[in-house]
């Protein structure tokens, strides 16, 4: 009798299916189709791509954020011969980050609306390919322990902490000595600080080597992103803030780097394409063969690297700072950039007034943090850092001075 080895395949849901991560987790998912399985998908409120998500895909469960627009969606659809489970809102995104047998659930949705989906998909036992670095960002003090509690994997799934993570792999504990992230310096550098005062929302969102959401793209033109990352590096690798330092590598080939004890330093490199950290994340311990374009070396030419400038990029010596008031003020950085961002996209602030704002917030913060927050707390700190952004951007169009960033 001959024996035949069942394909073991990967069930899992997708947070933010229709964004950028989405779709590009959901490409890995059409190449690798005896690999993953997808049951669960959640979206904003784009109906033609995630009733075509649905088509290509057939999920148990499908989650959009406003129930006014489910009526469209399953109109869309109505000619299948099979219909998912339907639910709406945030509590719809908690449902499919927590439904079913699904072992891995991939976290795209931009910002700490991922928070409460992935804390769910933790106590449910699920894996969680990281993409949304804000859950950790905001609520280190409260995830991580539930990630120990529950037993799960948390795997990065962006290129710099894959990146560290993948360099990580047989380095012994207390091997390692620093973290060295890698920032493509943003649509911004080139310019000099004098220009910046002039930005315009379509200079920044101009980036030179990857292809990214809005919101993500303003924070590479910041260098915020990066400073953000400090402190995802800090809590997913248990580095101190002095051991993790930012160089801008403008050709984004290296994607990270650490250095060990014996000052050997280890990196990866590959083209600027998402997908590798995501498909890391998804298949990992394994290694699966693709047929996307090798890095040749010959190719990429110089690798070059530069000190980033602290005067041009001041968000990054926020967020270091942020990082080491820890408690709720992370959270604070990360909801007023959340807040600023989408006032510059709406073209109702300046670039510079970004880390302006910021700082200001952080700074009101200052007195009301506590070492040890609660989820409730985080949850308070990251709704009042908005409140208060808005309304300090009220006064500056109404011509009050703020603080300037030094």
């Amino acid at each position: 009798m001959i024996s035949v080895q069942a394909i073991i395949v990967k069930r899992i849901s997708i947070l933010g299916s229709t964004g950028s991560i989405g779709t590009q987790t959901l490409d890995i998912v059409t190449q690798y189709p005896e690999q993953f399985q997808v049951i669960g998908l959640a979206a904003g409120n784009n109906i033609q791509l995630l009733s075509e998500q649905i088509r290509a895909f057939r999920p148990e469960i499908v989650a959009i954020s406003h129930e006014s627009r489910l009526n469209e969606l399953k109109v869309a659809i109505a000619d299948l011969n099979y219909q998912p489970e339907f639910v709406t809102g945030e509590n719809g995104m908690v449902e499919v980050a927590r439904y079913g047998d699904a072992e891995s659930v991939v976290t795209g949705i931009v910002g700490c609306a991922g928070l409460l989906p992935t804390i769910a998909a933790i106590e449910a036992g699920k894996d969680i390919a990281l993409a949304n670095k804000e859950t950790l960002i905001a609520g280190g003090p409260v995830v991580l322990p539930l990630v120990e509690k529950h037993g799960v994997k948390l795997l990065p799934a962006d290129s710099e902490h894959s990146a560290i993570f993948q360099c990580l792999q047989g380095v012994p504990d207390g091997g390692l000595r620093r973290i060295i992230l890698t920032a493509s310096g943003g649509a911004f550098r080139d310019w000099s600080v004098e220009q910046l005062p002039f930005v315009t929302v379509q200079d920044a969102l101009k980036h030179p080597n990857w292809s990214m959401g809005r919101k993500i793209t303003i924070d590479s033109a910041t260098l915020m992103n990066k400073g953000l990352e400090v402190i995802e590096a800090h809590y997913l690798f248990g580095v101190d803030y002095d051991a993790i330092e930012i160089v801008i590598h403008p050709q984004s080939i290296i994607h990270s780097l650490i250095e060990v004890q014996d000052t050997s330093v280890l990196a990866q490199l590959g083209w600027p394409d998402m997908r590798l950290p995501l498909l890391y994340a998804l298949s990992w311990p394994d290694r699966l063969y693709t047929d996307w374009e090798p890095l040749d070396l010959v190719k990429a030419g110089n690798l070059t690297f530069r000190e980033p400038d602290h005067h041009k990029y001041p968000c990054m010596q926020l967020a270091y700072a942020a990082g080491r008031a820890g408690g709720a003020m992370p959270a604070v950085l990360n909801a007023a950039n959340e807040q600023a961002v989408a006032l510059f996209l709406d073209e109702k602030i300046s670039f510079l007034d970004i880390p302006r704002l910021i700082e200001s917030t952080c700074d009101r913060f200052t007195t009301q943090n506590t070492t040890t927050p609660s989820l409730e707390d985080i949850l308070f700190a990251d709704q009042w850092a908005r409140e208060t952004l808005l309304k300090a951007s009220q006064s500056l169009q109404n011509g009050d001075r703020l603080i300037s960033v030094s």
